[in-house]
């Protein structure tokens, strides 16, 4: 027998409330763990950012953000020091920050998905644009905040949700129209805030 990647759900009468979704399903090794903890930076809370996807993506030009600047409102928010993941597309942004936006670039020294969990296991959070990074997160069960667009979101973001049956920790920040990242932003900044003050 054959069958689509996609089809077993179906074929299993799978439902929004039967997605399997007990997370953690992936761990760090703790030795990439031990590695990488000299290099994170000490704060109340420490908060990944990844802002563009893979440029070859169909609809990379509406799920990533045009550039590190879009998320400066961020940086009002005390107490909480950035780290960058962002890797090839964007990278060069996150080694040199706009003047005034505190940022700690570690996506270069990335080599593989082992890296990317051993430094999100000790992140209190990840903002990330629709990529890779946020289903990592996703799996390792770690709290992760995505910027998604309002034309062709993937579909597994469902449709007027602000969270998603696969990741019991991830919050999603919709567009409410085309190309406004400066509303979502703003969103995340509140929400930000809200969870500094709340910690």
């Amino acid at each position: 027998f054959w069958v689509p990647l996609q089809n077993p759900p179906l074929l299993c009468g799978t439902r929004l409330e039967t997605i399997p979704a007990e997370t953690p399903y992936l761990w760090p090794a703790p030795a990439d763990v031990a590695r990488w903890a000299p290099r994170l930076p000490p704060a109340p809370l420490r908060v990944g950012l990844v802002w563009r996807g893979n440029p070859r993506h169909d609809n990379d030009a509406e799920r990533s953000l045009p550039g590190l600047a879009t998320l400066a409102p961020l940086w009002q928010v005390p107490g909480v020091a950035f780290v960058s993941l962002q890797k090839w597309a964007g990278e060069e942004e996150g080694q040199r920050p706009p003047t005034g936006q505190p940022l700690v670039h570690l996506g270069s020294a990335i080599e593989d998905f082992a890296d990317s969990a051993a430094i999100l296991a000790q992140l209190d959070l990840l903002i990330s644009v629709d990529t890779a990074g946020c289903h990592l997160a996703g799996a390792l069960d770690r709290p992760c905040w995505v910027l998604l667009p309002a034309y062709r979101v993937d579909w597994r973001w469902l449709r007027g949700r602000a969270d998603t049956p696969w990741y019991p920790r991830t919050r999603l920040f919709r567009q409410a129209r085309r190309g406004d990242w400066a509303g979502v932003v703003d969103q995340v900044r509140q929400a930000l805030l809200d969870w500094r003050q709340g910690r």
